[in-house]
């Protein structure tokens, strides 16, 4: 990588990994001064972190514990897959990645791309989830070293950290690429399309593993983990199990897979941290538009918002939608939505008991029902709505302005919630009729779509405070899935709470879809709309108050902090 200096190159050569390691440390230390609340979130995601490591060492280190070599193997190869595939999408979806050192920091310093990205990727191993995974994954190490003794305990804790480092590579890749991919709107609808479809698979193939495993093989299971082990995802994790059945040859064989792996990974993140160091992927060539008719004040006005008036209220909305639609951060959110709008409901009405295999496949056996629906389409309109939790967040310094220009805290709410509902809305729309048509009920779209309003508002008023009481700082990064440190907790019991409180609101529909039998068919949209727009005008009514009287305070939180 280039970069336009004059300085001499030298310095740059004595910059190694553990500059990055040690300057991570000490801005991490930087955050905690002064922010008790910080310091009580990273203790809290210590804790819980080593309390679900606890619960992994267990798991993995239980064929050792019952001398099962067979399971040992599937245990391994499976297990370790899962861990992959969490470091890969999990990120994506809900946590994020700590980017305490931010690459845009270092784009007009004399480093290579190769101590750039070696600096970043030891500094990225220094988090919680790192020290978590590492615990947890000593279960196989207690596993291979049962089975095998020794030697195959010490490749078991060659696998592992090999394992730790494909994990922490294939995430950073991911994101980073992502990143890049979302700045660029010629491939955004693309990604989204991508996404709502893997995940629509999802479902699917939830139904014919849980069918399949009612009566599974598991000479089949054991022949699939091992070729499993053949691959980056199951390679590392097995190569204890394969000292301890004899098979010492494949540990260099699977330990070079790996490294291959994780080279190709870091050079995949190194293209894209270039990237979004020097802004390539946002740029685009200027097109020429011709001014329509309204002039300049219509112009700040998508097609969309044309039922919006051109008052204070309408230019807030038509600046919220542009933001939606336009900033990288947002759109991973969008997309969340989406993604979790289709895997949701197939999840609950159709996963499960209710399917089993045949010669003919696999074939639906349950029943749904009104209050099943109701419930799943409860939890899509609560997780829908978590996204403006933190919504201040999301304009950072830039809410200065509405603060300067005195905006009500009641039509700052309102506008806000009307912009966000003009993507989400649509989608719940989807939602409803997507899963009355595959369940082979339509009229039960009515009963879905009420649900979802009805969740949907209840969790924008919930959120409504939350986003006044809880916000926090979002760093200033190319990166929508970048987080501060003690951030990824604050988002995970920030989620929670509202998932909670809104869940417990919109329960009464859920209540009357059991107790009102087939009239509930008829009254669920109506009266679950009235019930979504009551709750989202009253916790604005509620929340604007608040927001008032907390709007500097606001503002110094969602900050982020040099």
């Amino acid at each position: 990588m280039a970069v336009p200096v004059t300085a001499s190159a030298e310095p740059a050569r004595r910059v190694s990994a553990r500059h990055f390691v040690r300057l991570k440390l000490r801005v991490m230390g930087n955050n905690f001064r002064g922010q008790g609340w910080r310091i009580a979130l990273f203790v809290g995601g210590v804790l819980v972190g080593l309390w679900f490591a606890a619960g992994g060492f267990l798991l993995l280190a239980a064929p050792g514990f019952a001398g099962e070599p067979r399971y040992a193997l599937m245990t391994a190869a499976f297990g370790g897959g899962l861990l992959v595939l969490g470091w890969l999408l999990l990120p994506l979806v809900f946590f994020g990645v700590d980017e305490t050192l931010d690459p845009a920091r270092f784009a007009l310093l004399p480093l290579s791309r190769r101590t750039l990205v070696g600096g970043l990727f030891a500094a990225a191993m220094v988090s919680v989830p790192v020290l978590a995974m590492l615990v947890a994954t000593t279960g196989l190490v207690v596993t291979a070293g049962a089975l095998g003794g020794w030697p195959a305990g010490l490749a078991a804790v060659v696998g592992v950290l090999a394992g730790l480092l494909l994990c922490v590579a294939a995430s950073r890749a991911v994101t980073s690429a992502f990143a890049t991919m979302l700045r660029s709107r010629r491939v955004r609808d693309l990604a989204a399309v991508l996404l709502a479809v893997v995940a629509a698979l999802l479902g699917p193939l939830q139904i014919v593993v849980l069918a399949a495993l009612q009566d599974a093989d598991w000479d089949r299971l054991a022949g699939v983990a091992g070729v499993v082990g053949w691959t980056p995802f199951g390679a590392p994790w097995t190569v204890g199990v394969d000292v301890a059945e004899g098979r010492a040859w494949a540990v260099p064989v699977k330990l070079l897979i790996t490294a291959v792996a994780i080279g190709v990974l870091l050079w995949w993140w190194s293209r894209s941290l270039e990237s979004a160091m020097v802004g390539a992927a946002g740029a685009t060539p200027t097109k020429t538009r011709r001014a329509p008719a309204g002039g300049a004040v219509a112009q700040l006005f998508p097609k969309v918002l044309g039922w919006a008036g051109r008052d204070r209220f309408g230019a807030l909305v038509a600046r919220e939608c542009r933001y939606w639609w336009r900033d990288a951060r947002r759109r991973a959110n969008l997309i969340t939505i989406a993604v979790v709008g289709v895997f949701v409901p197939v999840m609950v009405n159709l996963g499960g008991p209710g399917f089993a295999a045949s010669e003919q496949g696999v074939e639906f056996t349950g029943d749904s029902s009104p209050v099943l629906v109701s419930l799943s389409m409860l939890f899509v309109g609560v997780l829908a709505s978590v996204t403006l939790a933190n919504q201040f967040g999301f304009d950072g310094s830039a809410y200065a302005a509405n603060v300067v220009a005195g905006v009500p805290g009641r039509l700052e709410l309102r506008a806000r919630m009307a912009a966000f509902s003009v993507y989400v809305v649509p989608m719940l729309g989807v939602v409803s009729v997507v899963i009355a048509v595959v369940l082979g009920e339509p009229g039960w779209i009515g009963v879905a779509a009420g649900a979802l309003l009805a969740a949907y508002g209840a969790g924008l008023a919930i959120n409504g405070y939350l986003s006044v009481l809880g916000a926090y700082s979002l760093p200033e990064t190319s990166n929508p899935f970048a987080m501060n440190t003690g951030a990824g907790m604050a988002k995970s019991l920030l989620t929670l709470l509202s998932m909670v409180v809104s869940t417990a609101a919109a329960v009464p529909m859920v209540v009357a879809a059991a107790l009102l039998g087939d009239a509930w068919l008829w009254l669920a949209l109506p009266l679950g709309a009235a019930y979504g727009v009551g709750a989202a005008l009253l916790g604005s009514y509620l929340a604007g108050d608040v927001l008032d009287r907390r709007q500097p305070e606001l503002l110094a939180t969602v900050t982020p902090r040099r």
